[in-house]
């Protein structure tokens, strides 16, 4: 049985992978670009304006689907706006049950009204750190650079340089096609020397070759999507009893394809017994055309394996999504239970850039409670916290 929306919006959730500049609403794009002047929307109406967004972000084309970010960007250009669309979002994500998250954007793409990259970062904390005060949700930033670009070690830099100040982690986004992880190593490195946190965009456009850059040449903690991991990994059919009803196909395992997993490669062996999460982001995915349907994704596969699975929504304005209307899909889909939805948000937390004892305290205050009460228990206060070792 589908777990209700209404279910799913009260449950404490995490999320690690969603874009500011992905999220805004329709309504404060259409604004934002009236009091700076912007005349380069599609269209002025907030309701169309959303359809328009949509559309192109479900034509199953990765560029395609980029191509609405011309517009979030253009209006994300003065201090003021910076900090209302950092609000705002902290603020839906409240109302949509997520009590800490990750949200990730790239600097660089803010300066065209003369901010400087600090006093960018700085109008974002001070939307994250209103939305904190006022709605109760745990907001930090993750600084990306573009993988088309030659400066991702000053935005390395920059983000260690923010990270007693709301930044807690180092990406890369953008094209994977021609643009390898590798090619931003000496950024990785800083990272790695500065004992910073790193997750990496890769195995979304690209497969398997750009995830193990990612891992072994860049360091990354966490991997961004990974959807073409499954191509590490053989499958065989299943009868109608439940077994295994022919022999597994070699490595390289499409993506919709039916089946158990019977074996994995060295690349998701490692994956999975290293614990390096996954940001699973499954209707962006289909969006994108990364697989063909939700009753297709991987992440099935990938839960039935035990690796490290995050669920997040990646682009909410384009994706018309939200982090309970994901875990919706799947448990309609694949059958996810409340359990379910409780573990994949523990692994989250487990994963987060967040320090151990913050991560322990918002899954023992927040989150363990928070399922405890919608199965029913008796409402707790908090769960006896683990020693700090």
């Amino acid at each position: 049985m589908t777990v209700p929306l209404e279910t799913l919006r009260a449950a404490p959730k995490v999320l690690l992978h969603d874009h500011l500049d992905g999220g805004l609403r329709p309504v404060t794009i259409v604004e934002l670009a009236r009091e700076l002047g912007y005349g380069g929307l599609p269209t002025s109406d907030p309701g169309a304006l959303a359809s328009w967004f949509h559309q192109n972000a479900a034509s199953g084309s990765l560029p395609l689907y980029l191509r609405g970010f011309a517009h979030t960007i253009a209006v994300m250009q003065t201090p003021e706006a910076l900090e209302r669309v950092a609000y705002e979002c902290g603020e839906d994500l409240a109302t949509d049950g997520v009590v800490y998250a990750e949200v990730r954007y790239a600097p660089v793409f803010h300066r065209e009204r003369g901010l400087n990259l600090e006093q960018v970062v700085e109008a974002v904390g001070r939307g994250f750190a209103r939305a904190e005060r006022e709605h109760g949700v745990v907001l930090r930033q993750i600084v990306a650079a573009m993988r088309d670009r030659t400066d991702s070690l000053e935005m390395a830099e920059l983000a260690v340089a923010f990270r007693d100040r709301g930044v807690v982690g180092f990406d890369i986004a953008g094209e994977e096609a021609g643009h390898p992880p590798k090619a931003h190593v000496e950024a990785f490195q800083y990272c790695r020397r500065e004992n910073f946190s790193i997750t990496i965009h890769a195995g979304e456009a690209f497969g398997p070759p750009s995830i193990w850059q990612a891992l072994q040449y860049c360091g990354a903690h966490r991997i961004g999507h990974g959807v073409r991991l499954i191509e590490d990994m053989a499958l065989a059919p299943v009868g109608a009893s439940g077994e295994i009803a022919g022999r597994a196909v070699k490595l390289g395992a499409p993506a919709g394809m039916a089946g158990r997993v019977v074996k994995l490669g060295a690349l998701a062996a490692y994956i999975r017994d290293k614990r390096i999460p996954l940001e699973v982001c499954p209707s962006s995915n289909v969006d994108t055309g990364a697989v063909a349907s939700l009753a297709e994704h991987p992440i099935r596969h990938f839960i039935e394996q035990h690796f490290r699975v995050t669920v997040n929504t990646d682009n909410r304005l384009m994706s018309q999504i939200t982090l309970s209307e994901e875990l919706r899909r799947l448990s309609a889909t694949l059958g996810l239970t409340l359990a379910d939805v409780e573990r994949l948000s523990i692994n989250a937390m487990k994963s987060a850039f967040v320090g151990y004892d913050e991560r322990v305290a918002i899954i023992f205050d927040r989150i363990k409670p928070g399922y405890a009460r919608l199965r029913g228990e008796p409402a707790l206060a908090g769960y006896p916290l683990p020693p700090s070792a």
